[in-house]
């Protein structure tokens, strides 16, 4: 019971925050008493998965090419980004790093930011992993420079847990503005794949549109609440984020010279395997 409530998270701090901020118009003490409990109950929900417990990963082809470092990796820990909402759980975050001798560290010492550009992964082809179908694609929110210095951090993290959440909630957008530009495909089976932070402009596909597993599909970007350019990437059980709950999935891989079919754990880099396309299953 409680899993099917909490898939009601986002409507519940929607509906809260209507209640708590028309309080001048309506004037109604209750209502406004009910709209922070609502508001409270949607974010203590942020924290209880939605899906069924015990699914088997969806096996798919992973959606990029060359040498990436995983970071929040549900190999590590789940949910991967500390939250279940816009079915998430399984979330990972992919950034390009194709030399070897290349440490990559979360944290920059200056500049304070940087343009888009002057990262690897920025313009990186996304791919789809698996034949489907185009449910939603949009790529008209700009790249911002880098939030990767400790200055740039705390403004991410006030943007990022305050002004782009809200103005989401405002706009009835489901993590428009958190998400970025983006791409859902529907794989089949109940299965939806989400791509996030793509560049502005760079989305080859429009709704409707049916893609074959390897279809361009778009390019790394770094719209929506990203530190850096990368790509985000899980699978949910619909095809909109704010009633979704996350499927694992697995890909094959290789890291130190094995070839894996799983989920490789943050910060250790491996090279994308796609000489054998997979269908969600």
């Amino acid at each position: 019971m409680h899993r099917t409530v909490a898939r009601f998270r986002t409507l519940f701090v929607l509906l809260g925050m209507a209640l708590a901020l028309t309080a001048p118009l309506h004037g109604v003490g209750a209502l406004s008493v009910a709209g922070v409990v609502l508001i409270a109950l949607g974010v203590v929900l942020i924290f209880v998965p939605g899906g069924a417990p015990g699914r088997e990963p969806v096996v798919v082809r992973c959606p990029v090419e060359g040498r990436w470092v995983p970071v929040n990796s549900p190999a590590d820990k789940v949910p991967s980004h500390g939250t279940h909402e816009l079915g998430q759980a399984y979330a990972i975050d992919l950034v390009h790093v194709p030399d070897p001798d290349h440490e990559w560290r979360p944290l920059r010492k200056g500049p304070i930011a940087s343009r888009p550009e002057t990262f690897p992964a920025f313009g990186r082809d996304i791919t789809a992993p698996a034949d489907g179908v185009v449910v939603q694609a949009s790529d008209r929110q700009r790249d911002h420079w880098s939030r990767n210095s400790r200055p740039a951090l705390v403004y991410l993290l006030v943007e990022g847990l305050l002004f782009r959440p809200v103005l989401s909630l405002l706009t009835l957008s489901a993590g428009r503005f958190v998400i970025g530009n983006s791409v859902v495909l529907d794989l089949g089976d109940g299965v939806y794949a989400l791509f996030a932070h793509l560049r502005h402009g760079s989305v080859r596909v429009r709704k409707g549109d049916r893609v074959r597993a390897g279809d361009v599909i778009g390019q790394v970007g770094n719209s929506g609440n990203s530190s850096e350019p990368h790509l985000h990437f899980h699978l949910m059980d619909r095809p909109r984020p704010m009633a979704a709950a996350g499927v694992p999935f697995a890909f094959r891989y290789e890291s130190d010279g094995e070839v894996c079919t799983g989920v490789p754990g943050g910060r250790r880099p491996f090279v994308a395997t796609t000489d054998e396309p997979a269908s969600a299953s």
